[in-house]
């Protein structure tokens, strides 16, 4: 599960909208009422072709810039669209890859891989040009060359096979988080159990937040052979739950009868544990 991000944070307690108020905040020139308008129309999912079209004017946005040159603006309208689910958004989500701020590339291919768009997979592997020694932290800041994490994730999602290639190396990146990433995605692109094992793996490291992201990682790819290791994991239960839910879920998916199998019974059984 990804941790909401400072930006998102700041928002949370700020007064509430109706959805028209909100469109016509994200007309205004008030930069903090844009801002805002942005988040809490993704915030609340208002599905309205106005607010779409006015997200995707916002992902062209030159007023909202930081002194380092990010756009928070572009940042929260790309979260938004792919909260929305309206395909109408892929091509501007595209053209949001080659933006300049690192962050407004990272929503973007989160909101893609939300929107499962297969037409961003030539855009997304563009950025794994230069594998993974091309992926160092850039001087100065607090992140990589890349949104790796992100960019392989939605690939993986979308089930873009051309990508595996390019993704496999990515196993070996010095950022746990980017190689959990690697790992999630060529499970779900090959089904091979090797890449679901690394992730159980990893849930006996230290770091707690890895630990959480790892469950998050094992529900979305339905790896049932992590069931028992998931329900003792030293998380929250609600963590172990989440993840247990997207094991079910999978597994419900594949079954052909109403009945359910011993492998739908014994998740059941672990959440109740849990309980």
């Amino acid at each position: 599960m990804r941790e909401p991000s400072a930006e998102e944070e700041s928002v949370e307690n700020a007064p509430s909208l109706t959805p028209d108020q909100a469109i016509a905040n994200l007309r205004s020139p008030d930069l903090g009422l844009r801002y805002y308008a942005a988040w809490w129309l993704g915030k609340f999912r208002i599905r309205l072709p106005d607010a779409v079209e006015a997200l995707l004017a916002a992902l062209e946005d030159e007023a909202d810039r930081t002194e380092l040159g990010g756009y928070p603006l572009r940042r929260n309208a790309a979260r938004a669209l792919g909260k929305l689910g309206d395909m109408k958004a892929v091509s501007g989500l595209i053209q949001c890859l080659e933006c300049s701020d690192f962050y407004v590339r990272e929503a973007a291919a989160q909101s893609l891989e939300m929107l499962r768009a297969i037409d961003a997979a030539p855009a997304l592997m563009q950025l794994l040009d230069g594998g993974v020694a091309a992926g160092v932290q850039v001087p100065g800041r607090p992140h990589l060359t890349q949104p790796y994490e992100a960019v392989i994730e939605a690939l993986g999602a979308i089930g873009e096979t051309k990508a595996i290639p390019l993704i496999q190396p990515f196993i070996e990146h010095p950022v746990p988080r980017v190689k959990c990433a690697a790992s999630r995605a060529m499970y779900q692109l090959t089904h091979e159990p090797v890449y679901g094992e690394y992730l159980v793996k990893m849930l006996d490291i230290s770091d707690l937040k890895l630990r959480r992201v790892v469950l998050s990682d094992l529900g979305a790819i339905g790896y049932l052979a992590a069931a028992n290791a998931i329900a003792r994991a030293a998380v929250e239960n609600s963590f172990k739950l989440i993840a247990l839910k997207g094991l079910l879920e999978n597994q419900l998916s594949m079954e052909l009868d109403e009945s359910l199998s011993d492998d739908a019974i014994r998740v059941i059984n672990l959440m109740d544990s849990l309980l």
